[in-house]
């Protein structure tokens, strides 16, 4: 998963405090000014949502404004798991 990261540009992975995420860890990477794919780290699996948050700053530490889950336990090996991921980032 480490190479998913650096290739599309993902934060470090950092505890999430808005409850949005249950505490676990979260990193993101930026579609725009508002809107962010987030990825939640949850035990050994990942989880990839959509989120639109007022500004980056808010994100872990604010609930976001709209939150859409895009892949349920993220397995880079599956077509549609990576198919799903590039859609948001081309």
């Amino acid at each position: 998963m480490e190479n998913v990261f650096k290739y599309f540009e993902f934060s470090d992975f950092f505890k999430d405090e808005s409850d949005a995420f249950s505490g676990n860890e979260i990193c993101f990477t930026e579609l725009n000014e508002t809107h962010f794919l987030i990825f939640e780290k949850n035990n050994l699996k990942y989880n990839l949502f959509v989120s639109k948050y007022i500004q980056k700053k808010d994100i872990g530490f604010k609930p976001p404004e709209i939150l859409e889950i895009v892949v349920e336990d993220y397995d880079k090996s599956l077509p549609e798991h990576r198919i799903a991921l590039r859609q948001y980032l081309g």
